[in-house]
């Protein structure tokens, strides 16, 4: 085998520099869709291109279109009349299909130049960023209920950048290479994992879909995606994209299909190498049990990774500027209908600056616009995702209008008869153990527990302990002493943790994002870091001076 490696690992050490585009990579900017811009134009003529039509998508094994018997259908979150794309889930003997075709192509598609695949996502991430920038945009608008600037945020901006940053990170990772000593040279082969890795990813980004899939695959992988069916046909366009851009049949197989059958096939699998996973606590706990039930099975250890929610918090302290405690928490509440992992859902405001606080949190409030995020674009967030979904979050608002211990400040009303409408919720608590403060929503509803502005330091302890989350959470204060004092308090408590700012907005290379705790495994995805993740790093030792004695000196 050593006599096959020489012309591989030699290159490596003898290629110190990588020509690659993504050496010089900058975070994408973000388009401001004016009136009369360009972007605009473009963005509400793919708009109306798409308005009644249902998309049909179907499972893509290799170059192979496949339809089984199982239809489904994307529905439009705010007209849920609208069947934005037909699809068929995989059934178990499709996915088994697939996982061969995907582990027969494993091995050449990991012996490609990491350059050759890195440039792979580059285009990608220039078409997304040029040609097909409105399409994407149009379709997570239309299919997953986002706004303007959420779209242009994950659709464009950050799918972008997953896929520049980590085709530099991937680059400059081979010039990691161990020391070289006196007769010998030592180096570093990243290759894939052993087997395929399995991408489950979440309605509620299209850029975590496409990073989920992409990377692994960026780094020698081969991949079953399985898209939510609440993003199918932004991920399409994702899928699309990158096979138009050179990815190879069967390295991303493409394969709708039902959580649990899904779950039992790979993990089933003796070839599994890895789950690559965002969505619900219970459903990443089942295939984590599913794995180790059938560790004696497989040919490695797979790598977990998850990012799994959370209840993330703004604590207020007393020295905070209350303008900007105000509009971040608007926004990071209520943007997207509260339905990003990192949405602020818990707030803990002194006495002192809460009668402020709230006013101008009521009257901003008043002014929020929930609707058609296609035909008003001064709408500020749209209908949540599903039914199921807005039953869930409806039991939390018959839950505040019950309780003895909550105070419905604003909204508090839903309405699904068109599409799948939840009002902004303001909810005050005396109790701050209730389970709305500890408990994930994953709707617009925000609440809130005032205290007496001397016991900030034991709130500071409930923040830390109320919530089994560990994802994001701010701090607003303008004390010195006080901002250390809750940075050593929150240490563990947030995985990206903000100061005088909102918990959400995480941007690719800036703030790597993740948490730990019942959040996930904190892998950070958007750090330089990750792609090390998903590779089976090999250390080859070449020395050139013979040995010509067995015996110590010191046996002499």
């Amino acid at each position: 085998m050593l006599r096959v490696r020489p012309a591989l690992w030699r290159s490596v050490r003898g290629f110190r520099t990588f020509p690659c585009a993504a050496v010089g990579v900058k975070n994408e900017p973000i388009l401001s869709f004016k009136d009369g811009s360009l972007e605009r134009r473009e963005l509400i003529e793919a708009l109306d291109r798409l308005k009644g039509q249902t998309e049909e998508i179907p499972c893509v094994v290799g170059d192979e279109h496949v339809w089984t018997s199982d239809i489904r259908y994307q529905l439009c979150p705010f007209n849920h009349s609208h069947k934005v794309a037909k699809f068929c889930y995989a059934d178990k003997e499709l996915i088994n299909r697939a996982i061969m075709a995907s582990v027969s192509a494993r091995k050449d598609w990991d012996l490609k130049p990491v350059e050759d695949r890195a440039q792979i996502l580059l285009r990608a991430a220039d078409v997304l960023g040029g040609p097909k920038r409105a399409e994407i945009l149009a379709k997570t608008m239309i299919g997953q209920g986002k706004t303007v600037v959420q779209a242009e945020i994950d659709a464009a901006a950050e799918l972008i950048d997953f896929f520049r940053f980590n085709a530099k990170h991937a680059v400059a990772l081979q010039q990691q290479q161990p020391l070289d000593s006196d007769g010998s040279t030592n180096t570093m082969l990243y290759r894939g994992l052993e087997g395929f890795v399995a991408a489950v990813a979440p309605f509620n980004f299209t850029a975590i879909g496409g990073n989920l899939a992409g990377t692994p695959a960026l780094m020698g992988n081969v991949v079953l995606w399985k898209p939510s069916d609440a993003a199918m046909s932004a991920s399409y366009v994702v899928y699309r994209v990158l096979r138009e851009s050179g990815l190879p049949p069967n390295v991303v197989q493409f394969l709708p299909a039902d959580g649990p059958v899904f779950g039992d096939a790979v993990t089933s699998s003796p070839h599994l190498a890895g789950v690559n996973f965002t969505g619900s606590v219970p459903t990443f706990k089942r295939l984590w049990k599913q794995v180790a039930q059938n560790l004696d099975s497989y040919r490695t250890f797979p790598r977990l990774a998850g990012e799994c929610g959370g209840k993330n918090f703004h604590f207020v302290h007393s020295s905070a500027d209350v303008r900007s405690v105000v509009n971040g928490t608007i926004r990071s509440a209520f943007e997207f209908g509260g339905q990003k992992c990192s949405a602020c859902s818990r707030m803990y405001v002194p006495q002192s600056l809460w009668p402020e606080v709230k006013g101008q949190l009521l009257h901003i409030h008043s002014q929020l616009r929930v609707g058609d995020p296609v035909d008003d674009f001064s709408t500020f967030f749209s209908a949540v995702i599903d039914d199921k979904s807005f039953s869930r979050i409806r039991q939390w608002l018959d839950h505040a209008h019950s309780s003895p211990s909550l105070s419905v400040l604003a909204g508090g009303r839903c309405d699904d008869s068109r599409g799948y409408f939840v009002e902004p919720t303001i909810i005050q608590t005396s109790d701050p153990q209730d389970p709305i403060m500890s408990q994930e929503i994953f709707g617009p509803v925000l609440s809130v527990y005032v205290y007496p502005d001397d016991d900030y330091k034991k709130v500071l302890q409930l923040v830390d302990n109320t919530s089994p989350y560990a994802l994001t959470g701010a701090v607003y204060a303008e004390d010195p002493a006080v901002i250390e004092e809750a940075a050593r308090a929150l240490r563990n408590a947030a995985g990206n943790y903000y100061v005088n700012d909102k918990s959400t907005g995480s941007i690719v290379a800036q703030q790597p994002f993740g948490g730990a705790r019942a959040s996930g495994t904190n892998d950070k995805p958007g750090g330089a870091h990750y792609v090390l993740r998903w590779t089976s790093p090999q250390v080859v030792k070449q020395t050139t001076v013979p040995l010509t004695e067995w015996k110590y000196p010191y046996m002499g």
